[in-house]
């Protein structure tokens, strides 16, 4: 008796340990958010995340910059992108070059209705897309409010509504799983994958195994 107590005792402090040490290596669920990213346009009619946001950004004549409001992730692989292409001269062909002005072509996605707040719907459905010309220092967010204000901004100067949409909140954390991209969805639905339950029962199955044969052993 004075064996087998020390032997079931480490041996569900190795199937615990190594629990928790599966349970440590998935992925946290992380949480999401009700906001509006910021958009560099890329070769292609592609868009990037944008690395700085559009009150710091000063983009050069011929630049396209988007905005798209969602609840998803705050990260460059993770959020919505705007439904539009990146596409200068689609927005900006019919506008002709002036002298001492640069043109910035905006794509303003206001989002689908699940995205929108309680009581709120977007403006429209399909994104809109105008050609800003503005002076040559002029940053996005100057850009933007040249032709789509009310912009509002919170203490953080983060940006929270364009042309007054959404009437209300400003980045909030949403409680459940976010609404994802459907390719990013295929890989990550915000619950355990079947790899880790698979994981945790073989370990489970190990540690009966071996309190068993620590048993036997004693006997």
């Amino acid at each position: 008796m004075r064996r087998r107590r020390p032997a079931v005792a480490l041996a569900l402090a190795l199937a615990l340990g190594s629990v928790l040490a599966v349970l440590a290596a998935a992925p946290a669920l992380a949480a999401g958010y009700r906001y509006w990213s910021f958009w560099d346009g890329s070769g292609g009619g592609k868009w990037s995340y944008a690395t700085q946001g559009p009150s710091m950004a000063r983009p050069k004549d011929g630049s396209v910059q988007g905005f798209r409001f969602s609840v998803s992730k705050d990260a460059a692989d993770q959020a919505a992108q705007p439904r539009a292409a990146a596409d200068f001269e689609a927005v900006c062909g019919s506008t002709a070059p002036a002298q001492g002005r640069k043109r910035i072509a905006l794509v303003v996605d206001f989002g689908v209705p699940a995205d929108a707040p309680s009581g709120e719907a977007p403006p429209q459905d399909a994104p809109r897309t105008v050609c800003a010309q503005v002076a040559p220092e002029a940053t996005a967010a100057e850009a933007l409010a040249s032709v789509a204000k009310p912009l509002r901004y919170n203490s953080a100067a983060l940006l929270c509504a364009i042309s007054g949409y959404p009437g209300q909140g400003c980045g909030e954390p949403m409680a459940d799983a976010p609404a994802q991209p459907p390719a990013q969805a295929a890989k990550d639905d915000g619950g355990p994958s079947a790899g880790l339950l698979a994981g945790i029962a073989a370990v489970a199955a190990l540690a009966a195994a071996g309190v068993w044969q620590s048993r036997r052993r004693t006997r």
